[in-house]
């Protein structure tokens, strides 16, 4: 019977070892499950922050895309009335036609009026005077 209880006391000993083995572990099981669990917690936070952030930049990017497009809009409308190309060479053609360079002005003209009563005046003098 010596032995019998020796087994078991034995058997009860290595049990008790295993146990607290197994609690030693389970322990550190858990300490690691809350550090992992605050660690998710600390990286979900930061998360929802950057996404906020993010979010933001997001609408203040679409506002300037707007009036950047609005801009462009405006521009396109202004560059619809400029003159083409085609109708500049049109007006040169006939500004060239023209020559407005060698238009008379008017104080030109009444000096040539002038003159040219003066010359009739004289030939008609001297058309009288031979008579």
């Amino acid at each position: 019977m010596a032995v019998q209880e020796t087994v078991q006391q034995d058997s009860y000993t290595d049990t008790v070892g295993r146990m607290r083995a197994l609690e030693g572990k389970y322990n550190l099981l858990r300490d690691r499950m809350l550090i992992i669990n605050n660690n998710m917690i600390e990286q979900y936070k930061k998360n929802i922050t950057e996404t906020r952030t993010i979010n933001e930049d997001i609408k203040e990017i679409k506002i300037d895309l707007f009036k950047i497009k609005e801009t462009i809009k405006h521009l396109v409308e202004e560059f619809e009335l400029f003159a083409r190309k085609e109708d500049v060479k049109f007006l040169e053609k006939y500004i060239n036609l023209w020559n407005p360079v060698k238009f008379v002005t008017t104080e030109e003209m009444n000096k040539a009026i002038e003159s040219h009563h003066t010359k009739k005046e004289e030939t008609k003098k001297v058309k009288d005077g031979s008579k």
